[in-house]
């Protein structure tokens, strides 16, 4: 696991919304964990002296820790390109000017073209408005931005929602179906991996805790307070499931992306 191209850091596990599906059971009652911030720029500075070419902030929702522009920061100067998965359902002055800077990249998730369908996932009324809305805005502000449509229901609501994201701009357009993590599982099961976790990726957790994927959250290598990251890597025997086929392109990263590029 020293081959390191991307990194996962989930910096928070606060939500405003409560996803039915969330596979990292996040929501208004999750929390920044353990790690501060000094250890986050640590965390940052650690993969890209590992090699990887690009991190990707997540969480909960990313946009919820007051540090992620400083994270940002952190990242861009140490010449790493950088995405941020948000829900995007509010986005400051402050954090449009972050992305906005070269190197910077966005991804969100649509559940549906119809407000009642996607709140019925999300769990709050009025997200559907403001995540399109913030959507139109980073198309007209040029920045670049791919969208997730997960399938939580019958194919006709996923076609919907990509023409209606086709219709406000957005170009990188990916599926997946529900992930049996999380909320959307009683049950972790191995088969939910698409088996190439840990191929020149990997995931900090706000607990400190490394996996090889965001998925493979029952599968801890280390913990970043305990030893730092080289470390537990160059010392890990992990060895994925055997690989199912299924992409986990929604979320990107490794080889997880299409055609193995970091997640665009």
């Amino acid at each position: 696991m020293t081959d390191l191209r991307f990194a996962w850091l989930e910096i928070t596990g606060k939500c405003q919304l409560s996803c039915t599906h969330c596979y990292a059971d996040s929501g208004p009652r999750g929390d920044s964990g353990r790690l501060g911030t000094a250890d986050w720029f640590r965390a940052v500075d650690a993969v890209a002296a590992l090699g990887a070419r690009s991190v990707q902030f997540i969480g909960g929702e990313p946009t919820l820790h007051p540090d992620l522009p400083h994270f940002i920061d952190r990242a861009l100067t140490a010449g790493l390109e950088v995405e941020v998965f948000s829900n995007l359902v509010h986005i400051g002055p402050r954090l449009w000017e972050s992305f906005s800077r070269p190197g910077v990249r966005l991804a969100t998730s649509y559940y549906s073209a119809t407000p009642a369908r996607h709140e019925t996932v999300t769990r709050r009324r009025g997200s559907h408005a403001r995540t399109r809305a913030n959507i139109a805005e980073a198309v007209s502000r040029d920045i670049p931005l791919r969208a997730g449509v997960i399938d939580v229901g019958s194919p006709a609501p996923v076609q919907a929602a990509v023409a209606d994201l086709k219709s406000l701009g957005v170009v990188s357009i990916g599926t997946d179906r529900q992930r049996a993590v999380g909320r959307g599982a009683n049950a972790f099961a191995l088969d939910q991996l698409c088996g190439r976790c840990g191929d020149g990726a990997v995931a900090i957790a706000p607990s400190g805790d490394v996996w090889p994927c965001v998925f493979a959250r029952r599968v801890s290598l280390g913990n970043v307070l305990d030893t730092d990251l080289a470390t537990i890597l160059s010392k890990s025997t992990y060895r994925p499931p055997v690989p199912t086929g299924a992409s986990c392109w929604p979320q990107g990263g490794g080889s997880c992306a299409p055609n193995d590029d970091p997640p665009r």
